[in-house]
């Protein structure tokens, strides 16, 4: 099938030579395309939607054929979530727990620890009804319960995260192993310590603590002292050492204490040289050893792990460690490696392997993943040797039969050798009753939910073969054939029934309808035609409407494109034809049209067209020449109707008024004769209509003329206080502060903002607002009092201010609003030392606010949060472009006052320097000061401060 375009230009061709009044339905029918041939199957790779008939490639390929059971279901088989016969329970990894897990595992495998655990009183767990769900709350009833779980329930895999949440562990950030080991075992300990049960009581240390003592021999008089001590496991240094043996060893053996770090001796009373070891005394049952693969390097003062291999027996004979064996058995056999993935000491992943107590099997725990290893023997394999993209030159050593290598392995936890008549397997760990009840609530839970998923399932297949049957037969029935009834249905909704992932709602057609209330011509590439019959049964089935049928051809919507597409394609000789005749003297009546209008008539009427054109619902809002000319601008001056070109969007718009009738201003519209009128009319016919005898907006007229009224009143005002305050204008005759004048002992403050701001009134009176108060409650603090000293204003304050004559003071009280009145006084008094002069104000200065005003002047000053940044360039020839300065100086003429100077732009070309908007060679940040002066410095030279 040809593409969409080349479909829709089709549809219209016949409009070249068919006007509107001549449309018949044929023409409607090849509008909407009804007889367009319905594609093949294979024909199409993807559906046609320029052609309505086409209904390959909208999802039906999934349905027609014999479909696999398991594509109408996506829940999983319930089953792969029961734990397999004769295996081990997971846990479940909860974000960065794997570390947790691992112990977990290890500690379960310790039968004594879990036998004396199932021993521990739970009143909570004995007296719970079973109607509810457990919530253990301490460490031991969390641990307990996850032991019993991990023991006998149905589950592959179960949820630690009660127990996580107990501890108070972030399940987002992994934490360091061998630490949470330690501090468990010591709050299970201390927990556990509290129990009535002498068991209980000692648990931990019975299976976990052994002896050693720190000996410290002088070498001046030979005196041995030891200082006993416990452990629950050996920190091993594993830093240049290639097997267990030499770990050991090197824990063991002595050191000198000697320069600062001397030992101090009681017999000789005064620090000596000596030698420190460790010497063993007992081992518990079951021995932990840590090898410190996880160190602090100086260098970059963080952890780093240590990829080194140690090499280490199945079974350890810890006899060579001791002084004296007596009553110590030191055979252990290998029951758990621990194992850390990765190559960092800050993330990673652990697994566990681990020896059943019962069977001698060996598994790796990893997380919800339980492996059972062939024959009885550890195997690492390739689970040590992971590299992870470490470029190490080391090769994995040779190990000898009974030995294991390992770079990975971070604990290695040893049990003592039984003997011989001792067999595991004659006393299982049995789970309490209580407990057992527990268990037995979980088990059941996850029957139910296994349950209910296999009844989903079947559902969703059920549900699945039914919709097969149903669109298999729908289908058949969709094509509609020539001659018969038909209706329009939604692409979009026939591809969601044929998808059964989502839910097939309503058939919704209300998208579709033009502002006739029928089947808009534009919306036929996103409809389908189909059969009357079908579209019964899908509305029957799923409800819906409008329904749109052979009689929803909206032929007002044709006659209205047909219109649109031969004004189009006559807009070309028009436009000439108009040029033409604007150009010839008016006979006759003619017509005001805007000029802007006039130039821009050809992009407006393609515009209206193209919206005329794709419309699908009645506008709302303005449109070229078709909608309302009211302005938006509250203003009423004529300055309303002067037209932008680039920004006008209805035709005629330009002389408009904002009060909707002929703009008064003459050189902003053209009378153009009747005949070009009635050519702009067929592409505009709702533009307002103004004929040569139409007199301009009334109110207008009156505004115009109030305004040049008030500008006169501005004038005379201006020329006024100009010529009552010359000197104070051209800044001549101007008081100092620095030489005091002879001839007056008082001077007038006002705010040098309120002569700012009066000085451009005076120059540009039609342009600015008069000045109406002085404003000197800007130098006044809250207090009433004034914020400067005549010390200050000589030493840089008076920037702030302007000073004034009495007689200008006079003058001003007349002109103006006067809301405080500022004086400086200058009080000459004689004294036994000679005439003195003393300074004054009033109102008096108030310190107060004067010490905050200086603090926060200070503060700006180096902050410069709030200031006005001004950086300029040296050019070339050292010569500094002109710097832009807030006010400029009068000048004696009128002329030059008025005149607006521009800093000149130098290197306005210089890709090394930006400019700003009014291309300026001076970069700002401005925002207002708090009450400091704007700070300015060159960009080769800043400004000194702190």
């Amino acid at each position: 099938m040809a593409p969409r375009l080349q479909l829709e230009k089709a549809a219209w061709r016949w409009v070249e030579s068919v006007k509107p009044e001549d449309i018949r339905q044929e023409h409607i029918e090849l509008a909407y395309r009804i007889s367009l041939p319905a594609c093949k199957r294979g024909t199409c790779r993807r559906n046609c939607k320029g052609n309505p008939n086409c209904l390959v490639g909208i999802g039906e390929q999934t349905w027609l054929g014999e479909i696999d059971e398991n594509s109408f279901h996506n829940i999983d088989d319930p089953n792969s979530e029961r734990r397999d016969k004769n295996t081990f329970v997971g846990l479940t990894n909860l974000g960065a727990t794997c570390y947790v897990n691992t112990f977990l595992q290890v500690w379960f495998h310790n039968l004594e620890l879990r036998r004396s655990l199932y021993q521990h009183y739970n009143s909570r767990a004995e007296e719970h009804n079973t109607e509810s769900d457990y919530e253990p709350e301490s460490i031991c009833e969390h641990l307990q319960y996850l032991f019993a779980l991990l023991q006998n329930s149905n589950r592959k895999y179960i949820d630690p995260s009660g127990l996580v949440k107990a501890l108070g562990l972030d399940t987002g950030q992994q934490q360091d192993a061998q630490e949470f080991s330690k501090l468990f075992l010591s709050l299970l300990e201390d927990t556990l310590s509290k129990q009535k049960n002498p068991i209980l009581q000692n648990v931990i240390q019975q299976q976990f603590c052994g002896q050693f003592s720190y000996v410290t021999v002088c070498n001046q008089c030979g005196r041995s002292s030891a200082l006993p001590s416990r452990f629950y496991e050996l920190e091993l240094n594993i830093q240049g050492h290639k097997n267990l043996t030499e770990c050991v060893t090197e824990f063991l053996k002595d050191e000198k204490l000697d320069g600062d770090n001397r030992y101090f001796c009681e017999s000789c009373q005064s620090k000596q040289n000596a030698t420190r070891r460790i010497r063993l005394h007992s081992l518990p049952p079951t021995l932990n050893l840590q090898l410190m693969r996880f160190v602090f390097d100086r260098q970059t003062g963080h952890k780093k792990k240590l990829n080194t291999y140690i090499s280490f027996p199945e079974q350890l004979d810890m006899a060579p460690f001791f002084e004296v064996t007596k009553d110590q058995k030191c055979v252990y056999e290998l029951s758990a490696v621990l194992i850390h993935r990765g190559i960092s000491a800050y993330s990673g992943h652990y697994i566990a392997h681990v020896k059943d107590a019962r069977t001698s099997d060996w598994y790796k725990f990893n997380d919800e993943e339980i492996e059972k290893m062939e024959g009885k023997k550890l195997q690492l394999g390739t689970e040590d040797d992971i590299a992870e993209t470490v470029k190490s030159q080391t090769r994995k050593p040779k190990c000898s039969k009974g030995y294991h290598c390992s770079r990975n392995a971070y604990m290695l936890v040893y049990k003592v050798q039984e003997e011989e008549t001792v067999d595991p397997a004659v006393a299982p760990v049995q789970v309490p009753e209580f407990l057992q009840r527990l268990v037995d609530q979980d088990n059941h839970k996850f029957e139910e939910w296994c349950s209910e998923m296999s009844d989903m399932r079947k559902q969703s297949v059920d549900k699945g073969k039914a919709k097969h049957e149903e669109v298999k037969e729908l289908y058949e029935l969709l094509p509609a054939r020539d001659g018969e009834p038909y209706e329009f249905i939604p692409l979009d909704w026939l591809k969601k029934w044929l998808d059964d992932s989502t839910a097939t709602k309503k058939i919704d057609n209300s998208h579709f309808l033009c502002s006739h209330g029928k089947l808009h011509p534009d919306k036929v590439g996103d409809v389908k035609r189909v059969s009357q019959k079908a579209g019964q049964v899908l509305y029957e089935r799923y409800g819906g409407g409008p329904r749109l049928d052979g009689s929803t051809l909206c032929q007002e919507c044709v006659e209205q494109r047909c219109r649109v597409l031969r004004l189009k394609n006559q807009l070309h000789e028009d436009y000439k034809e108009v040029s033409n005749l604007v150009k010839r003297t008016i006979s006759g009546e003619g017509y005001w049209v805007g000029k802007a209008s006039l130039r821009s008539w050809r992009q407006l009427a393609l515009e209206q067209l193209e919206k005329d054109e794709h419309e699908s619902e009645p506008s709302n809002g303005q449109s070229n020449g078709n909608g309302s000319h009211a302005h938006n601008s509250q203003d009423c001056s004529p300055e309303v109707s002067e037209g932008n070109e680039e920004e006008m969007k209805t035709f005629n718009e330009d002389i408009v008024c904002s009060h909707g009738g002929l703009s008064i201003l003459d050189a902003e519209r053209k009378l153009v004769s009747s005949e070009v009128w009635t050519k702009l009319r067929a592409y505009f016919p709702k533009a307002l209509e103004f004929t040569q005898d139409q007199s301009a907006c009334p109110q207008c007229l009156t505004l115009e003329q109030e305004e040049k009224d008030n500008e006169a009143v501005s004038k005379m005002m201006a020329l006024d206080q100009k010529n009552q305050l010359l000197n104070l204008f051209h800044e001549k005759n101007r008081p100092t502060l620095t030489k005091w004048p002879q001839d007056t002992d008082i001077l007038y403050v006002v705010p040098l903002f309120f002569v700012d701001e009066w000085r451009k009134f005076i120059r540009r009176p039609t342009k600015s607002s008069p000045v109406s108060s002085v404003g000197n409650n800007l130098l006044v603090c809250p207090h009433g009092g004034f914020m400067f000293t005549y010390d200050s204003l000589i030493n840089g304050d008076a920037q702030h201010i302007v000073l004034l004559w009495p007689s200008e003071w006079e003058v001003i009280s007349k002109l103006f609003i006067v809301d405080q009145s500022i004086s400086i006084n200058c009080v000459k008094q004689t004294t036994p030392t000679g005439p003195t002069t003393k300074y004054t104000t009033h109102p008096d200065l108030c310190w107060e606010c004067r010490e905050g005003f200086l603090f926060q002047q200070q503060k700006d000053l180096r902050e410069y949060t709030q200031a006005t940044i001004y950086i300029r360039k040296i050019i070339e020839d050292k010569r500094m472009i002109k710097e832009a300065v807030p006010e400029l100086n009068a000048s004696s003429s009128e002329a030059e006052e008025e005149k607006e100077e521009q800093p000149k732009v130098a290197g306005e070309r210089d890709p090394d320097f930006s400019q700003t908007a009014s291309s300026s060679t001076e970069e700002c940040w401005n925002s207002s000061s708090s009450g400091v002066p704007n700070h300015f410095w060159t960009k080769d030279q800043p400004p000194s401060h702190d």
